[in-house]
C-alpha cells in the first residue's frame, strides 16, 4: 500500500484500540487532510474524536497539550511544514518541557505529524525541512519513515510512546508503495536500520532521500563500489551507535538529508561518528544536503534537492583522500 494509507491504517488501528486517542487538524475531517491522510476516519469515530481545527497551528498544539494533561494521546496534523513555525512556541516552551518542569508528574503523550520536505512542485512555504531546530529542542523526539512498513508501525509507536513525538513524514513519497505486515513490528521506532550491506563506503540517510540512497548503491554497485545504506529513522534519540558501526566497518560515510548541510541535521552525525570512530575512518565524514538559502521556485527545485548524482560523487569523493 502507499505510505500514506500505511499510516492511515496505523491511525484507524490505534482509534480502534484505544478511545483515549483523538485526531486534531486543519481540514482533517470531511476533506479527509490536504494528502488525504486522515480519510474516512472522521465518518467511522466521529467529529468528537476527528476535530477539524480553526486555521491555527499555536491552537492545535495548545489544545493538545490540555488534551494530554486530561489523559488523552492526541495527534495533531500540522498541515505542511512550513505552517509549523505558528506553533514553535508551544512546542519547544510548554510540550517539549513539561514533563521535565514537574519532575516527571505531567507526561505528553502527544504526537505531531508534519509533512515535511520537497519535490512535489509546490509553492513558498510548503517544502520546508525544519528537523534541526526541533531534534535540538530537548524533551522531543523524532522520527521519520520511508517505507510503508515503518510508515505503519512508526505512527503506532510513536502514538503509543509517553513522551511528545514527532512523526516526520515525506510528502513525497506519500504514494510510495510497499508492503505492510501488520502482524510482525518494524524495529524500535528510535533505532537506525543496514537497509543494504557493503563494504566500501556508507551512504546514511533518512525519510525522504532514503530511496535515493538506495539507487545511489545500485548504481555504484554498477561500478564495482559496495556501498552500505543506513535508515537513520529516528533523529532524537539518535542511534549513532549503529551509524558509527557502519562508517568504521567501510571507512568511509556520507550523509545525506533535504534541509540544508549549513547548521543541518548531518553535522551532528558527523561530529558524532568522528568522536566514535576516527580511528577507524580512511576519509572525514561528507555531507549531501540543501543549500543554504530559502527553498527555491517549484520550476528550480531539481537543482536544490540531493539526487543520485550528488551521492555518487560524494561516496567518489571520500576514495580521494589517503590516510
Amino acid at each position: 500500500m502507499p505510505l500514506a494509507k500505511a499510516i492511515t491504517a496505523a491511525l484507524r488501528d490505534t482509534m480502534a484500540d484505544d478511545d483515549r486517542t483523538l485526531l486534531i487538524g486543519e481540514d482533517i475531517g470531511a476533506l479527509g487532510g490536504v494528502f488525504r491522510v486522515t480519510d474516512g476516519l472522521q465518518a467511522q469515530f466521529g467529529a468528537d474524536r476527528v476535530i477539524d481545527s480553526p486555521l491555527a497551528e499555536s491552537g492545535v498544539i495548545g489544545t493538545c497539550i490540555g488534551m494530554a494533561m486530561r489523559g488523552y494521546r492526541p495527534v495533531a496534523e500540522i498541515q505542511f511544514d512550513g505552517f509549523v513555525f505558528p506553533a514553535f512556541n508551544q512546542i519547544t516552551t510548554q510540550l517539549a518541557k513539561i514533563h521535565n518542569r514537574t519532575d516527571g508528574k505531567v507526561t505528553m503523550p502527544v504526537t505531531v505529524r508534519l509533512p515535511y520536505g520537497g519535490s512535489i512542485g509546490s509553492i513558498e512555504h510548503h517544502s520546508e525541512s525544519p528537523e534541526a531546530l526541533f531534534a535540538h529542542t530537548a524533551g522531543l523526539r523524532l522520527v521519520t519513515p520511508s517505507n510503508a512498513h515503518d510508515a505503519y508501525w512508526m505512527t503506532r509507536q510513536a502514538i503509543a510512546c509517553q513522551d511528545p513525538v514527532f512523526v516526520l513524514e515525506p510528502k513525497r513519497r506519500y504514494w510510495l508503495k510497499g508492503e505492510v505486515d501488520f502482524q510482525n513490528p518494524a524495529p524500535d521506532a528510535f533505532t537506525a536500520q543496514v537497509l543494504r550491506e557493503g563494504t566500501d563506503a556508507t551512504i546514511a540517510a533518512y525519510g525522504p532521500l532514503v530511496p535515493t540512497a538506495l539507487a545511489a548503491a545500485a548504481a555504484a554497485a554498477e561500478d564495482g563500489r559496495s556501498v552500505e545504506v543506513i535508515d537513520i529513522r529516528s533523529l532524537s534519540p539518535l542511534d549513532d551507535e549503529t551509524i558509527a558501526r557502519s562508517g568504521a566497518k567501510t571507512g568511509r560515510l556520507v550523509v545525506a538529508h533535504e534541509a540544508p548541510t549549513f547548521g543541518g541535521f548531518g553535522g551532528e552525525i558527523a561530529a558524532r561518528v568522528s568522536e566514535r570512530a576516527y580511528h577507524r575512518m580512511l576519509a572525514p565524514v561528507l555531507r549531501v544536503g540543501g543549500f543554504h538559502m530559502p527553498y527555491p521556485p517549484s520550476q528550480e527545485e531539481h537543482r536544490y534537492l540531493p539526487d543520485i548524482d550528488r551521492m555518487l560523487e560524494a561516496v567518489e569523493r571520500s576514495f580521494s583522500y589517503d590516510r
